[in-house]
């Protein structure tokens, strides 16, 4: 069965290839895709929720931590970087604002979540900046400030502030600090979907709510994103 982070996909090889080309060291490979996962995938819930292989998500334009995880693990590794994804449980208050009502009361009270970790220079860094894309997370981070959360709308502000930059050296946060349990690291997220561990695992309830409320959920992002959320 293909792996979620299917890097060997011909469209995964050929988007690496595409983007670090002319990268001269494996810092820049990883600047290259992690700006392209930022950015040019924007943050927001897919209907198939995590289960989503990463190539599909370049075909969608859009994803959420796990899916643009999955999304940059695959192309980290067709460009020929050692990195792993580490899973977790956070607090559902990290999704606050978004899900709100009946979507956010049927969210479990820990969220499965994960990030990516790259090893360069003999050590492995973790990177959770890509998770959303640079306009929402500035209207993000900057509406929990001004409501005195410290944490929703896909931030967790730690010291006050959190991070959508790539900093190896003194590395920064967007959703570290609502992070809980540690469920270690994986080799792909399908292993770690299919544990008893994993705990965003709808039941048909849940299924059949969140497919017919994620549009409305997916709007309120769009709106944070715009300026215009109410």
């Amino acid at each position: 069965m293909e792996p979620l982070a299917n890097h060997m996909h011909p469209e995964i090889q050929a988007l690496a290839q595409r983007l670090t080309a002319t990268a001269q060291t494996p810092c820049e490979k990883l600047e290259r895709c992690f700006f392209y996962v930022r950015d040019s995938v924007a943050f927001a819930f897919p209907a198939n929720g995590d289960f989503v292989k990463a190539s599909d998500t370049v075909k969608l334009g859009y994803g959420q931590c796990n899916t643009k995880a999955t999304l940059l693990l695959a192309l980290c590794r067709a460009a020929g970087l050692t990195a792993r994804i580490h899973f977790s449980l956070i607090s559902k208050e990290i999704q606050k604002g978004f899900f709100t009502g009946l979507a956010y009361w049927l969210l479990p009270p820990k969220l499965s979540h994960s990030w990516v970790e790259v090893y360069l220079d003999g050590q492995w860094h973790k990177i959770d900046t890509f998770i959303n894309d640079i306009d929402l997370f500035i209207a993000a981070r900057d509406r929990v400030k001004a409501l005195g959360w410290k944490t929703g709308y896909s931030v967790a502000l730690k010291n006050g502030d959190a991070s959508a930059s790539l900093n190896l050296d003194g590395e920064t946060y967007q959703q570290m600090a609502a992070v809980t349990d540690d469920h270690g690291v994986w080799d792909d997220p399908a292993d770690y979907y299919a544990s008893p561990r994993y705990e965003n695992r709808p039941d048909a309830l849940r299924l059949w709510a969140y497919r017919r409320l994620i549009g409305g959920i997916n709007r309120r992002v769009e709106d944070l994103r715009a300026g215009v959320l109410a």
